[in-house]
């Protein structure tokens, strides 16, 4: 039988195969040497200064504040019943085109433009009226709904 042929590239790779394994059992070694095993638990202990910065010092014990668990809100807040007197908008036609039937109402409280459609209308109106009206939320936004003109 003939010797098995091993070609250059062949040995080269397997020369980075061997120097890569022990790279990595030296790096091993030298963590271990390194390691502090066990070390003491106040070095591995971090603290919350009261800006919120993370430090090696315990806070002070007379800065403390004293939290209730009710006042802790975990996701968003439930939002309150609305007055029916406050969901009565005032507010002024900043655009409205009659023939394709939707334009926009400036609200006089919150400077917000919010979207009215002709189907909400119950006057007719035209750009500069003022006028009351109340908001929904639609598909895309809040939209002003059951709007007639201010007396």
């Amino acid at each position: 039988m003939g010797k098995p042929q091993t070609s250059f590239g062949k040995k080269e790779n397997e020369k980075k195969r061997i120097k890569k394994r022990n790279d990595k059992a030296e790096r091993k070694e030298e963590r271990q040497a390194n390691s502090r095993n066990g070390g003491n638990l106040d070095e591995m202990l971090a603290y919350v200064d009261e800006d919120g910065n993370i430090t090696s010092t315990p806070p002070d014990p007379n800065k403390k504040k004293e939290v209730n668990l009710e006042d802790i809100v975990l996701g968003a807040r439930k939002q309150e019943a609305e007055d029916p007197a406050d969901a009565i908008h005032q507010g002024t036609v900043s655009f409205f085109n009659g023939s394709k039937g939707y334009g926009f109402i400036k609200d006089q409280k919150t400077q917000e433009s919010i979207f009215v459609h002709a189907n909400g209308l119950i006057n007719q109106i035209k750009e500069n009226d003022k006028v009351t009206f109340e908001v929904e939320m639609g598909q895309k936004g809040p939209n002003a709904v059951r709007v007639r003109l201010a007396v």
